[in-house]
């Protein structure tokens, strides 16, 4: 049976979230105010003919805040998108960017569409227009914003914004960097479809390699130690609990979906699961494991790690609790509304929050756009060259000691460093860096009072674009 408590609105929970972070710092009436604003929203309305009908599709781009160009955020097509959404999404984009050292400022837009109920031609026509409504506007373009894929949103749509965007400039050399996420013919980089996934499993890491951080949150062992609840098989649960079955292997004991969970306590195979979930649409009647129709009431399963990986809002004031995990990972968005959060850190859970966990993404969109400007493979000018002064050290270990080098060795020192090698070193520090700045502002201003992951998280990010926003900073 639902739940009858009412759940806070999405832009407001994170307004409250930022309010209250910005209540422990020293600074002038009226900052607050200042940065919950977005400095600009443009809603879009379109018609578009589809056979022997006409649809009247309606769209949002907001720019939170620009103090670093480009803006940067996802685009979106879900039909429960609005300018609340859109405004809060780009408000964490901000704050991701800057608690991960990103030189863009935040913004988040999308179509109020459900995708899956429209064929590939009326989707390209759908996209390339709302694509040329925002271009016309300004709300795409390589210099000043630069949406990525979202909800609902792919490698494809991505391509088809690119297009439309060279159509419209073709005259901009640096057309190729109007969007990333795109597809790597047309100048996207490897490791980017996984990149978001991939950071939820280096925040995991750079967490329970802190023995300290693991104790406090009431946890024993290692992350392959740990009974596991995702919450969206899509591409960052899917990509994330891949990873963890690859190098970790902890018990993934329930996976909740649409259609409702699947549970099962030795463990379920993520691989099997998700191409159930590809040959059908859903995971009911995936064999020889238990099955819970009411998959919101698995969230609340006993477990030692909770992962919300696909919508905000799912754990709230009704639910909050009877969450049993020790430890709350958001992968996704806000799937912890602020009345929610504050019921968790009460009882002693242990939140890593999504300004945090859920900005991988954006890290590698970073590295493409960079890629796109410099019109150049990353680490190709030097890449032989390693190679071959991997085999030199070869030669010099061989020619010292009479023996051949192993394979594996040999194949090793003279691959040379690839592009994705550099993605994923790069992500990996990226957020193993956040993490221990996390850390110490908690041990550090926590004194006092006891402080959370997430609070601590927001005070680096507000303190950055303060400092970055002359509108807002004494210098």
């Amino acid at each position: 049976m639902p739940d009858p408590v009412p759940h806070q609105g999405f832009r407001d929970s994170v307004a409250s979230m930022v309010e209250h972070a910005m209540s422990l710092l020293d600074v002038p009436e009226g900052t607050a105010d200042a940065l919950k604003a977005c400095s600009s929203v443009v809603q879009v309305s379109f018609p578009i003919r589809l056979g022997d009908r006409i649809e009247v599709f309606t769209g949002w781009r907001a720019v939170h805040s620009a103090h670093r160009l480009p803006v940067k955020g996802g685009l979106r097509f879900s039909p429960d998108m609005d300018q609340d959404h859109a405004e809060a999404l780009a408000a964490l984009m901000t704050y991701k960017c800057a608690l991960l050292d990103v030189p863009f400022g935040g913004s988040k837009g999308g179509l109020r569409i459900d995708p899956r109920q429209y064929d590939e031609a009326s989707l390209e026509r759908i996209t390339r227009r709302f694509a040329r409504e925002l271009i016309r506007r300004g709300y795409i373009s390589p210099a000043e914003n630069v949406p990525a894929p979202d909800m609902g949103t792919s490698q494809r749509e991505m391509a088809w914004i690119l297009d439309s965007y060279k159509d419209l400039h073709p005259e901009d050399l640096n057309h190729i960097a109007c969007v990333t996420g795109k597809p790597l013919e047309l100048g996207g980089i490897p490791g980017r479809l996984e990149a978001t996934g991939r950071g939820v499993k280096y925040a995991l890491d750079a967490f329970f390699s802190e023995p300290d951080a693991v104790r406090e949150a009431g946890l024993e062992g290692k992350l392959g130690d740990q009974r596991i609840v995702i919450q969206g098989l899509g591409n960052v649960g899917y990509h994330l609990a891949s990873l963890l079955q690859q190098k970790d292997a902890p018990r993934i004991v329930a996976i909740i979906e649409r259609d409702g969970a699947l549970f099962d306590e030795t463990g379920l195979d993520v691989a099997a699961v998700h191409d159930y979930m590809q040959r059908t649409g859903g995971v009911e009647g995936f064999p020889g494991v238990g099955f819970e129709r009411d998959g919101a009431r698995m969230l609340e399963a006993d477990c030692d790690v909770l992962i919300p990986a696909a919508l905000e809002g799912v754990i709230h004031a009704g639910n909050a609790e009877r969450i049993q995990a020790r430890l709350v990972v958001e992968a996704a968005n806000g799937p912890c509304t602020w009345e929610a959060d504050r019921i968790l850190v009460s009882r002693g859970i242990t939140i890593l929050p999504d300004v945090f966990v859920n900005a991988g993404g954006v890290v590698v969109s970073y590295f493409e756009w960079i890629r796109n400007i410099g019109h150049i493979r990353l680490g190709r000018l030097h890449r032989r060259h390693e190679a071959t002064r991997g085999q030199h050290v070869i030669s010099a270990i061989e020619m010292m000691t009479n023996r051949s080098v192993p394979d594996w060795l040999r194949e090793s020192l003279t691959r040379g460093t690839q592009e994705i090698d550099l993605v994923r070193s790069a992500l990996d520090d990226s957020m193993r860096l956040a993490f221990q700045e996390i850390r110490e502002t908690r041990e550090i201003e926590g004194n006092d009072v006891p402080m959370d992951y997430r609070t601590a998280a927001y005070l680096i990010a507000l303190r950055k674009v303060m400092r970055a926003r002359s509108d807002l900073s004494s210098f």
